[in-house]
């Protein structure tokens, strides 16, 4: 009748335990961590660029026009340079930030002094270290300039205040 002993080899690509778990984890789990890894990708790319969180801002930037007008009361009073040093100045030459000689302290101010007031003008004017061109201020050169005088001459100089131009011509037309 029938023979109930089938022996047969088991002929799949499959044969030991170890293969059967490697073959799990290749079919379910690492295509679910490539999927994540594709997702991550894709989703990646979407982020907006540096600088781009206010997108009219940022195009407003890039395509200004090269050069500004700014208009100013030409007219207006020219500031003495105690004003000047309160308005701009004070915040780096009272406390000393960045390497600023602080007002006053004549140990400091003696060897800028020593360079001459074109020097310390041009330095003002141009910039040196931290301190940017002006100060960074909106000032006149000659408010400027005004304000060097006052500084220097709180360090121990001897510098002459500089005068308005209309005022050097007034004082010697009257002469």
């Amino acid at each position: 009748m029938s023979d109930n002993s089938h022996e047969e080899d088991h002929t799949g690509p499959i044969k030991t335990p170890k293969q059967l778990l490697m073959t799990v984890f290749f079919s379910f789990v690492a295509p679910v961590f490539i999927i994540i890894g594709l997702v991550y990708f894709v989703v990646s790319q979407n982020k907006p660029a540096a600088g781009a969180s206010n997108l009219e801002k940022a195009v407003a930037q890039r395509i200004q026009k090269v050069g500004s007008v700014e208009i100013r009361d030409a007219n207006r009073e020219l500031k003495s340079g105690e004003e000047v040093f309160k308005v701009q100045c004070t915040a780096c030459h009272t406390s000393g930030a960045a390497g600023a000689p602080k007002i006053g302290d004549a140990a400091a101010w003696g060897p800028r002094i020593a360079t001459g007031f074109e020097a310390l003008l041009n330095s003002a004017l141009k910039g040196k270290g931290a301190m940017a061109a002006q100060g960074g201020g909106d000032f006149e050169d000659l408010e400027i300039a005004r304000a060097v005088v006052y500084m220097a001459n709180a360090g121990g100089a001897k510098f002459e205040a500089p005068k308005a131009p209309a005022a050097a011509a007034s004082a010697a037309a009257s002469k």
